[in-house]
């Protein structure tokens, strides 16, 4: 039998990133367990416009100049014991990450979901890119598999945004507040980004129970 786990997360979120890695490694923990990863749209800000934010400005704005010289500290040393090439001084915009959801769920069904995500955390969190960019996505794509001229007519139409607004409001109907969140066999929730040893424990558990 199959685990389904469904990740919520955005690709904006450095804690997502996070998290995703170290599912990644509990999942190495545990090779009796055969899963079947799903990530699942959420909106760190939905506030955030089509054309995204300064992120300098932006920072500013939501934690002040001063906790903004020290914020990324944590993010910094946990992403360093998991392997997580956070480079947060390459980054200039906040972006609007609605397209790279639509990527991620066209990606779901030919099997690169993952690398896909993968990809897209990386693009921003370690080389500064701007996942709102077409370009950049296409790039992504691209190299997991999808035509250019696909892809591009895809992210140039309005395929799936509503499929994607209505799974973000589906997160919180069922009262996910924060990301990452992690949804185990549809029924049970590990909330943050724990460390590889708890999400094992917890897959394995929800597991033995099916």
């Amino acid at each position: 039998m199959t685990l389904r786990i469904d990740v919520v997360s955005d690709v904006i979120c450095p804690w997502c990133f996070l998290g995703k890695r170290r599912l990644d490694k509990a999942l190495s923990m545990i090779p009796e367990v055969k899963a079947e990863v799903i990530f699942r749209p959420f909106f760190l800000d939905p506030t955030i416009p089509p054309e995204g934010l300064d992120r300098h400005a932006y920072m500013v704005a939501k934690f002040g100049e001063e906790r903004l010289k020290t914020i990324h500290d944590p993010l910094i040393a946990a992403g360093e014991a998991e392997g997580v090439p956070y480079r947060f001084d390459k980054i200039t915009r906040t972006p609007n990450t609605l397209n790279a959801h639509r990527l991620l769920r066209w990606a779901q069904p030919t099997g690169v979901q993952a690398n896909v995500a993968e990809a897209l955390f990386m693009a921003y969190w370690h080389y500064g890119q701007d996942v709102s960019d077409p370009e950049v996505l296409k790039t992504i794509a691209v190299i997991n598999g999808f035509k250019a001229d696909q892809i591009s007519g895809l992210l140039a139409s309005d395929a799936d945004i509503d499929k994607v607004a209505a799974e973000v409001v589906q997160a919180q109907e069922i009262g996910v507040t924060g990301v990452p969140t992690f949804i185990l066999g549809n029924k049970y929730g590990v909330v943050g980004a724990q460390s590889p040893d708890y999400i094992a424990e917890a897959i394995k558990k929800v597991a033995q129970e099916r």
